[in-house]
């Protein structure tokens, strides 16, 4: 009996053990559990049956294959992929959508995308989750031919798609709300979220901003006005897309673009990119140059994106070397530095020393900062002074005329370039010791003696160097003024007047008149073929005339005569370009004459657009033209278009009159307003293109003597001239293009292209500057981008064309230009007995002079 108790104890112990094991362990191992099965990032636990739709290499295609959906590396080392969209085949910049922007995959092997059993759409990396959906009954997914990737339930309702969680890039169908915002990369090669963001402005929604971290605006679109942005009025043009407003001014705001519908149904790519580097591009793509065109920027100059170089960081507005530290500052982040994420800024190398510190000379730049202080002061030695006290103090103005000090503390920002209008001054940056440029009160002046007589020598040795290398190079008769201290030019070689009467043969050779002088062909010692135009009374000094030769020399474009070299000896004065071997397009316009296929005509169209588009809106100063003709547009051994004659306005100076007077084949391209005593600006251009351009597709010149096989087309009788624009206006209008073109091309065209640029031609046209496009907007026109529709007939031409006449016009007020500087001003008296009368179709002289005073 006892035995058995004891049996019975021992039992119950036994028990009782494995109780308090069993508990224990429970206590230990459910948390433990219940730890491991909420944890994010394993998915070992997830459902045995997702469904997967990429693994490794592999992609998911568009119906038309026009994009793709794969896992994507952007870097070469360390490489880290990504799940994204990208056009197929369309390079770079290619991407419209990442998912996994924060956490990237280490390796292409065991990236994967899949749809759960839940219906969640995962990408996962060897069994770790990088990105995940929040839907709960997805079951297919499809990537459209929009570019949207799109989850379907088992009824067929989209309960996901990437058009609503965009990341930097905006595509047509794709809308933008209060949620939905556009993120720039954080570098052209890493999509982690950037600094730099579009949005809806709030509170009111409408319009919108480009912001810097999330609270910063540096550019706005300006108010929804119904159909525009006031800060954008390139809406304003036909567009190839339709913008729609939803709700403007509202919460529920929504704002988006699609596609016009296309006779062909095509429609060129196009796409609205937040680049890293803070501006906001849109993207058209160009199948006939192979590449994206790049239609349209905001803020236009790189420069004046907020926070684009940090602290202490400069703007060059050099895009191969955007920003710079200050002189003793270094980049807070190098690698982010180094690979363009410059928004950190620079930081100084070493600590603040009021006895020792310095400051450097910026010159005049705009700037921010955080707190200022203005004084009184005599010097700037005292303003110096007082910002050496304190190591709060990192930089200094100082007004000489009215002695305003303005000491800043905290941090400076956004240093950049300014011309020099408005407020802006010359900024001192406090640097440390033997780094400043102009040191600051009370230095050692030991060390400055030292510095600047290292700089004296190295000045000789460099002088010296550049003396030997001129004399080598380039022979330089130095006459009269070139004694007034005129730096030479080592960019363009110098002629004397003898080597280029050697080169042209004593100037036999003439190839062309115009106003500015007489063209000459050539051949330099080296038997280089140049063409050397004798300039006629040109105005100003030779000093005046160099400068003006140095900015010219300086202007180098595809799409532009390139200038070789100059002469200023006594008073002659010459330029020396590069010698074109397929002359002007001039002598491609008559009936006799060589012809050019409507493909090469297409490419002269748009090319001499580029070059006129670089000398109106990408030179430093803006240059008008004042003088496009065919006789002005070369074409080289490729029959590549170049504008010639660029510049050369000034050179004349305030002898302009003298040009007008000699516009007897011109005066078919002057701008109405050239007569009407206003303002000349780059509009007048754009009208002497218009009437080039009906000319290259008609295959005629403007003005013609008329055979008898012609009087039917033009009503006129024989042997009369004919002013050939307002009968093919008219025709262009009423979409009779076909009887416009050249004859000579038979049917070789390409009808469409024919009827756009006939199109372009007719806006270029206009009476109204105001209604004239942008020479910009031209180039876009005839390269397809941009919908042409049909301009209203110019009035001028409308009244030639009914019988009205036009005669010679009197205005009281003088012939200016607006940009780019002064050609005359005022007091012109232009009489030329080759002044034209227009009476319906008939060209007539004129007995009357016309004048401008």
């Amino acid at each position: 009996m006892r035995e058995q108790q004891t049996r019975i104890s021992s039992n119950n112990c036994m028990q009782f053990r494995f109780y308090l094991y069993y508990k224990l362990t429970m206590f230990l191992i459910i948390p433990f559990l219940i730890l491991i099965l909420n944890a994010p990032s394993p998915i070992s636990s997830l459902p045995h049956h997702a469904i997967i739709i990429i693994k490794g290499n592999t992609t998911l295609r568009s119906l038309n294959q026009t994009f793709e959906l794969g896992f994507f590396n952007f870097t070469a080392a360390p490489p880290r992929f990504y799940l994204a969209i990208r056009y197929t085949s369309i390079p770079a910049p290619n991407i419209i959508w990442v998912a996994n922007r924060h956490q990237p995959a280490p390796t292409l092997s065991g990236s994967v995308l899949q749809i759960s059993r839940t219906g969640q759409l995962l990408v996962t990396h060897s069994h770790s989750l990088l990105w995940q959906t929040n839907t709960t009954d997805a079951v297919e997914l499809k990537l459209l031919e929009t570019g949207n990737l799109v989850l379907v339930s088992p009824d067929g309702v989209v309960s996901w798609q990437s058009f609503d969680y965009p990341t930097n890039t905006w595509l047509p169908g794709m809308n933008l709300t209060r949620f939905r915002s556009l993120v720039s990369w954080r570098t052209e090669t890493d999509p982690f979220p950037g600094v730099y963001s579009l949005r809806l402005r709030p509170p009111d929604y409408g319009e919108f901003e480009l912001v810097f971290n999330d609270t910063v605006s540096y550019w706005s679109t300006g108010k929804w006005t119904g159909g525009s942005f006031l800060n954008v009025p390139e809406m304003t043009i036909p567009y190839l897309y339709r913008f729609d407003f939803e709700d403007p001014y509202s919460p529920t705001a929504s704002f988006g673009f699609s596609e016009k519908p296309s006779e062909n149904g095509i429609r060129p790519p196009t796409m609205f990119r937040v680049e890293s580097y803070g501006q906001i591009r849109q993207y058209t793509w160009s199948k006939q140059a192979g590449s994206w065109n790049m239609f349209w920027a905001r803020p236009e100059e790189l420069c004046q994106v907020r926070g684009l170089c940090g602290r202490f960081g400069v703007c060059s507005g050099d895009s191969s070397r955007l920003c710079e530290c200050v002189s003793g500052f270094q980049p807070v982040d190098g690698v982010g530095w180094g690979s363009g994420d410059h928004s950190r800024g620079c930081h100084r190398e070493d600590t603040c020393d009021e006895k020792d510190d310095g400051f450097e000379d910026l010159g005049v730049v705009r700037f921010g900062y955080g707190n200022v202080s203005s004084i009184r002061a005599k010097s700037r030695s005292f303003c110096e002074r007082q910002c050496l006290g304190s190591c709060d103090c990192v930089g200094l103005s100082f007004d000489g005329e009215s002695g305003v000090c303005k000491n800043f503390y905290g941090s400076l920002l956004d240093f950049q370039n300014s011309t020099g209008d408005g407020d802006d001054g010359v900024l001192y940056v406090r640097v440390p010791r033997g780094l400043s440029m102009k040191r600051g009160f009370g230095h050692n002046k030991v060390l400055s003696a030292a510095i600047i007589g290292s700089v004296a020598v190295l000045g000789v040795v460099v002088v010296t160097l550049l003396v030997l290398v001129k004399r080598k190079v380039v022979k330089v008769k130095k006459k009269g003024s070139e004694e007034d201290g005129f730096v030479p030019m080592l960019n363009l070689q110098v002629f004397s007047y003898k080597e280029l009467q050697l080169a042209t043969r004593g100037f036999s050779e003439k190839v062309g008149h115009g106003g500015f002088g007489t063209v000459f062909q050539g051949e330099l010692s080296d038997s280089t073929p140049v063409a050397v135009k004798r300039l006629e009374r040109p105005g100003g000094g030779e000093k005046e005339f160099r400068a003006e030769v140095s900015t010219i020399g300086n202007i180098q474009h595809v799409n532009l005569v390139r200038l070789r070299g100059f002469c200023s000896e006594n008073s002659h004065r010459l330029l020396v370009y590069d010698y074109m071997q397929n002359g002007a397009l001039s002598a491609y316009l008559r009936k006799e004459g060589p012809s050019l296929s409507w493909d090469v005509r297409l490419l002269v169209a748009i090319g001499t657009a580029k070059g006129i588009v670089y000398l109106h809106e990408e030179c430093r100063c803006c240059i008008i033209h004042c003088d496009i003709k065919p006789e002005n547009i070369l074409l080289d051994g490729d029959f590549t278009a170049k504008v010639s004659d660029f510049g050369l306005a000034k050179l004349i100076g305030r002898d302009f009159s003298r040009v007008l007077a000699t516009m007897r084949g011109t005066w078919g391209y002057v701008a109405p307003e050239w007569i009407s005593g206003v303002a000349i600006t780059t509009k007048a251009d754009v009208y002497s293109y218009g009437m080039t351009l009906l000319e290259l597709i008609g295959g005629r010149r403007n003005v013609e003597a008329l055979p008898s096989a012609g009087v039917r087309e033009s009503g006129c009788e024989t042997g009369e001239k004919w002013f050939f624009p307002p009968w093919a206006a008219q025709q262009i209008i009423e979409g009779n293009v076909t009887n416009v073109i050249d004859k000579r091309l038979g049917n070789v065209y390409n009808i469409e292209e024919a009827r756009r640029v006939a199109l372009v031609a007719v806006w270029c046209i206009q009476d109204d500057e105001a209604m004239r496009p942008t020479m910009g907007m031209v180039v876009k026109m005839l390269e397809g981008l941009v919908e042409v529709t049909v301009p209203p007939p110019p009035k001028l031409l409308q009244a030639l064309v009914t019988g009205e006449s036009f005669h010679g016009v009197k205005a009281d007020s003088g012939i200016g230009v607006s940009t780019g500087g002064s050609l005359s001003d005022g007091n012109l008296e232009v009489s030329t007995a080759d002044s034209e009368s227009y009476t319906g179709n008939v060209f007539s002289p004129l007995d009357a002079n016309v004048s401008v005073r």
